[in-house]
């Protein structure tokens, strides 16, 4: 479980952790070009060469696995001694950083690991503690000392802290860790139990729920656009490189860094809301990607409906609520009451079902689809309830009758 705090460090270490940035950037540059030539001096073919270039490295020699780069750290050093100042595990975790993405890379085919830019590079990581490092307002950090920080929330007892990242954020000027802690138990997955509802994300309403209740959707970015297009004009008109040049970039990421913070406290709330509400919470899979590439790519951007479905899963699961994903597709086109097919655009906001009659909100009719098909999920699966051998068939068909009939009916009232 991860906690972020704000620190605070001083001028001298700010300037320590910056230089430490670039370090593990260098490192980290180093070890992918070794990388990619390796890779690169086995493509060319057994009976030619290509008439430009090729690299030339021996046949014998071994891939430039984790251990192997982690190894030449120490003689590295040696001959650039400012990798010294850095402390070890920081440039280890930084050689493990690289393969991570290396190998998550082959496994989806596809995002070959790129080189860093000056400033792309902003966090490392301690990967160890042996004495809690946390002391009431300071947090002490290998080889930089003591750094205050803004323990807004205490550490669980019973916890232990076993790394810590440190972030730059806002162009170098703001600062946070994220302290991992663990805990030798095993936390069980929440059951299906208690009330159950659906939620319907939407870009009229942000969130409807089934029982009738909707969160209106606040504009984040829209609503500071002009500001922000204030301050990139601003920052366009200045000399690149400059002072000036550089104060104005600073409240630009400054003003990104606000609007995200708004938006995840909008979702961090909205997700704790669901929960007090019920305890078995229904959403679509959506295809966020694919939201994101049509006309109303800046609204869905600005809603980022990926972001608020991944915090309230964890949410769920930090206060025992389940959570489940179901599939979007027809969920705006097929009545509740009688799962007749509804066919209307996107224009269209009010469900009319021509044959049972039943009328509601569009978004209101989607969110009480996703909660039958996720009851009808989990009776399927035999999750319901406290159930045994013979409360639950094998196909709860009985369960699953009984909900359309009981179930719909209270819902609505």
């Amino acid at each position: 479980m991860n906690y972020t705090y704000r620190i605070y460090p001083n001028a001298a270490q700010q300037i320590e952790l910056l230089e430490w940035l670039e370090t593990c950037r260098g490192v980290y540059n180093y070890a992918l070009r070794e990388l990619k030539d390796w890779i690169a001096s086995r493509k060319c073919s057994v009976d030619r060469c290509s008439l430009e270039k090729e690299y030339i490295i021996p046949a014998d020699e071994p891939f430039p696995s984790y251990h192997r780069q982690q190894n030449n750290l120490p003689k590295a050093k040696k001959q650039l001694p400012h990798l010294g100042q850095v402390h070890s595990q920081v440039l280890q975790t930084t050689i493990r950083r690289l393969h991570d993405t290396w190998e998550a890379f082959q496994k989806r085919g596809h995002g070959f690991p790129r080189f860093k830019k000056f400033g792309q590079f902003k966090s490392f990581v301690f990967p160890q503690f042996k004495q809690n490092p946390l002391n009431g307002f300071t947090i002490k950090l290998p080889k930089i000392g003591d750094v205050p920080i803004k323990l807004h929330r205490p550490i669980p007892d019973g916890f232990k802290v076993k790394q810590v990242r440190v972030l730059s954020r806002v162009r170098g000027t703001q600062w946070y860790v994220v302290v991992t802690i663990e805990l030798d138990i095993s936390v069980p997955d929440a059951p299906v139990h208690g009330r159950a509802i659906g939620i319907d994300l939407g870009l009229e309403r942000f969130l409807t729920a089934s029982d009738g209740s909707f969160q209106e959707r606040p504009k984040f970015f829209k609503s500071m656009q002009s500001k922000l297009k204030l301050l990139q004009r601003r920052g366009a008109r200045k000399q690149k490189g400059s002072k000036n040049w550089e104060k104005a970039q600073r409240e630009v990421a400054r003003m990104h860094h606000r609007i995200a913070n708004r938006r995840r406290d909008f979702h961090l709330k909205t997700a704790h809301k669901l929960c007090d509400q019920a305890q078995t919470i229904f959403a679509e899979d959506l295809n966020v990607k694919g939201l994101t590439r049509g006309m109303l790519g800046k609204d869905c951007l600005d809603a980022a409906f990926g972001q608020f479905l991944s915090l309230a899963e964890w949410v769920c699961w930090k206060r025992g609520v389940y959570f489940a994903k179901i599939n979007p597709n027809g969920t705006s086109q097929t009545c509740p009451n009688c799962l007749a097919t509804v066919s209307k655009g996107l224009e269209v906001r009010e469900h009319h079902c021509l044959e049972c009659g039943y009328r509601t909100h569009r978004d209101h009719a989607a969110a009480e689809m996703v909660l039958y098909r996720g009851l009808e999920n989990v009776v399927a699966q035999g999750l319901w309830g406290k159930e045994t051998a013979c409360q639950v068939g094998l196909s709860g068909v009985y369960d699953l009758d009984k909900w359309r009939g009981a179930g719909m009916l209270a819902l609505r009232g």
